[in-house]
């Protein structure tokens, strides 16, 4: 059966063309990306390309903020000892190395704690708490973690302990007993944004210490780089306040100021005057997640925290000789869990795959469920052996919750959390079948067609001789791209094949297109992962039949020289008109 390529429906036509004409005649499929975009008005135009930070919301309308921010105020006046307890991702050390820094600036003589994830498993602990004791604190800040430590709110309590909390999970009923629990996911909370990432949430608490300081709240600023790494690593929508700061962020990031970050986009070998959420996600994330799958995540919140290159260069070597190691049982496990996934495909074919192996080390078990995510378009749950218990990470699809299938087997866990798209948990490895059974249920029931074979969708149609100086300029301001922010896809019709298209690298379809009758040059395109397609394109050069295109229009940079090229994620013989 041929996939069908869909047309995004629009409310009002209408709306395209004027939209078109107050932005000076902008060329109709950006005007139409626009409006898919939410963007229908000239000030929404201006907002959406030019937001800065003074457009981000009152960090006070956030829950419990103006509890929060007194009593972090007030450990700051006093001098309080502070103990800022963070996670073991991206997200958790950069809010980490945030928050110590943004105290110690003050003099507080905070330290910092990030639990091992093979000895402390995620979130707060009681041995984190105890940690925060020995080192005499009257104060923990939780970051991206806690709002499900009810337990342990109790157990700080008992023990002296102040509480605040800065997270972005999914909450409980019945939060934690804290003296705040910030998160914009709470049924009570009316913060604006409601995907923020765990470091965006810090962020917005350190602005209001500010206020309740009687400080410039823009100083926080410094910090925006942090909130980029955190933000595009933890994939959350790029929409909003989300997406100005992850836009700001990146800029800072490009500055190159951060010592820490500088030396390991230098083991890296990428250039940080050119970074974007690609290279986040694709070269500094996951150096920066590396110590706290392999090692001790604490090892990067120093690196972020070196205030000399010859600490920073040191710290980005080891992250980096960490990395390296974590690849290799990256593809280990990827090998063993891809022949897994057949022999359950053969066996059991369902929506969703569920697998366990006691050797599979558990601090990669997240980015090979990604991987598995993307290969069979379905949710995975991969686990791993730790201890007496298996241990392991949720990956899902656009438009099925992976923590309300966790939650509808609950009965089953001994634990998790997560939000939508990821999730950890715990389960007994003696209830791993009966999980198994009924999470695959869950995903049934819930199951939308995206946890399936999906049509093409696109934006707008587009022919080549649009694309010209005026439209590359204005669709580079769509940037950053992420989740509610996806480079648009246009869809072009009845174009010819020219040169001679192949397969280069892992199955990328390399080839070249032209308008019929054009005398300018044909345009670079390639298709990821499309090399399966390679006889469209032969059969189109011998035959003369023509293509259509479902694409992003994209800039290639190669030795110093930008030039077009198309981003293909779907190819047919063009359809009759």
């Amino acid at each position: 059966m041929m996939t069908r390529w869909i047309l995004k429906e629009i409310d009002d036509a209408d709306t395209v063309f004027r939209l078109s004409r107050d932005l000076n005649d902008l060329a109709e499929p950006l005007a139409r990306s626009l409006v898919l975009r939410g963007v229908r008005t000239l000030p929404e135009a201006r907002d959406f390309f030019r937001a800065g930070l003074s457009a981000l919301h009152d960090p006070f309308s956030m829950k419990d903020m103006g509890a929060a921010a007194t009593r972090v105020a007030a450990a700051i006046r006093a001098r309080e000892r502070v103990l800022v307890y963070g996670d073991y991702d991206v997200d958790g050390i950069t809010a980490t190395a945030m928050v110590t820094h943004f105290l110690k600036e003050r003099g507080v003589p905070a330290t910092f704690f990030i639990p091992d994830r093979l000895k402390h498993g995620y979130g707060l602990c009681a041995a984190g708490l105890d940690h925060a004791v020995d080192r005499q604190a009257s104060l923990v800040i939780a970051l991206d973690c806690g709002v499900s430590a009810n337990a342990e709110a109790l157990y700080a309590r008992d023990r002296g302990l102040d509480l605040v909390i800065c997270d972005h999970h999914t909450p409980p009923e019945i939060l934690p007993d804290a003296i705040a629990v910030l998160d914009p996911k709470r049924a009570d909370c009316a913060y604006p944004c409601k995907e923020p990432c765990g470091c965006a949430v810090a962020f917005h608490l350190l602005r209001a210490v500010l206020a309740e300081l009687g400080e410039d709240p823009s100083s926080v600023h410094e910090y925006l780089d942090l909130v980029a790494l955190a933000t595009a690593s933890d994939v959350v929508p790029i929409a909003g306040e989300n997406r100005i700061l992850l836009r700001e962020g990146l800029e800072r990031l490009r500055r190159r100021g951060r010592l820490g970050i500088a030396a390991l986009a230098d083991e890296a070998q990428v250039r940080l005057g050119e970074c974007s959420t690609r290279t986040i996600l694709f070269s500094l994330g996951p150096r920066i997640n590396a110590a706290g799958r392999l090692g001790d995540a604490g090892q990067a919140v120093h690196l972020l925290l070196s205030d000399t290159s010859h600490a920073a260069v040191a710290r980005a070597r080891h992250l980096e000789r960490l990395n390296s190691e974590r690849r290799t049982i990256d593809q280990s496990t990827l090998d063993m869990a891809l022949r897994d996934a057949e022999d359950w495909e053969e066996r059991s074919p369902g929506s969703a795959l569920v697998l366990y192996d006691p050797s599979w080390h558990i601090g990669v078990v997240g980015i090979v469920a990604s991987r598995l995510v993307e290969r069979y378009r379905r949710p995975v749950v991969l686990l791993g052996l730790n201890g007496s218990v298996a241990k392991g990470s949720a990956r899902s699809v656009e438009g099925l919750n992976v923590y309300d299938a966790l939650s509808a087997c609950a009965d089953e866990l001994e634990g998790f959390g997560g939000h939508d798209l990821a999730a950890g948990l715990t389960v007994r490895p003696e209830r791993i079948d009966g999980f198994r059974t009924r999470f695959v249920e869950a995903v049934d029931a819930a199951r939308t067609a995206a946890s399936g074979d999906r049509p093409v969708t696109y934006d707008a149609h587009l022919r080549l001789s649009e694309i010209d100086e005026r439209f590359r300029s204005v669709l580079r301001q769509f940037e950053p791209h992420g989740p509610a922010n996806d480079p648009p896809v246009f869809a072009t019709r009845a174009v010819e094949v020219t040169g001679n298209p192949s397969v280069v690298g892992r199955n990328h379809l390399k080839f070249r297109v032209r308008e019929p009758g054009s005398t300018t040059p044909s345009v670079d395109a390639i298709g990821f992962g499309l090399g399966a397609e390679l006889p469209v394109l032969e059969e189109s050069l011998r035959s003369g039949r023509t293509i259509d295109l479902a694409h992003s229009v994209t800039d290639n940079d190669w030795n110093g020289r930008r030039t077009l090229q198309l981003s293909v994620g779907a190819v047919r013989f063009s359809l009759p008109d």
